[in-house]
């Protein structure tokens, strides 16, 4: 066990997510263990990344798992691959982690309003153009920083595994993630 309560795993290669996943849908306990083991390291992250503290990340990654274990006979290899879908389950559930913490703190701090006064088509539009502002400053981008910041920010991927899958040297993919995010940076300012 490491200090964060996860499974150190040795590296023996990487196991069929997809197989596994078959496995589990059928109630099979040790592909169960074989797929945490797999995929806890990228869930975890994916979660520390997004709610920033360890222990919180620690419990949506078992609410990840969790979540696979019940829900493992619904996936469709036909909408993607094994590792997305559990990846879009723990980014789905970080954000909620971090919702209600932000609600809790909310809740704490102020009372209850009497009434709260929602503008949705404007809210709409403004997500709109903040969405269109985000794809146009994405495609400014050159094609390994988009493919790097994708990978590294919508999959879930560490920059070792970006650097493999994109069969890149990682000083190069670290390199190229930092040049790709100051350049989102500096479009998205310049869309204010």
């Amino acid at each position: 066990m490491s200090e964060h309560g996860l499974r150190l795993v040795p590296a023996d290669g990487p196991a069929d997510v997809e197989a596994l996943i078959g496995r589990v849908a059928r109630g099979d306990a040790k592909a169960f263990e074989a797929l945490y083991d797999e995929l806890s390291p990228a869930v975890f992250g994916l979660a520390r990344r997004v709610v920033r503290d360890p222990a919180r990340a620690e419990d949506v990654t078992q609410e990840v798992f969790l979540e696979v274990w019940r829900k493992a006979a619904r996936y469709d290899s036909g909408l993607g691959r094994p590792k997305t879908w559990v990846m879009t389950i723990a980014h789905r559930r970080s954000v909620d982690a971090v919702r209600r913490s932000e609600s809790q703190k909310r809740q704490d701090h102020h009372g209850a309003p009497d009434e709260v006064v929602h503008d949705e088509p404007a809210d709409s539009v403004i997500r709109a153009e903040e969405h269109g502002a985000v794809r146009g400053c994405l495609e400014t981008l050159t094609d390994l920083q988009l493919e790097s910041v994708r990978l590294a920010y919508f999959n879930g991927y560490t920059y070792n595994e970006v650097a493999t899958l994109l069969d890149k040297p990682l000083p190069t993919i670290k390199t190229r993630m930092r040049d790709g995010l100051i350049r989102l940076r500096d479009c998205l300012e310049g869309a204010r």
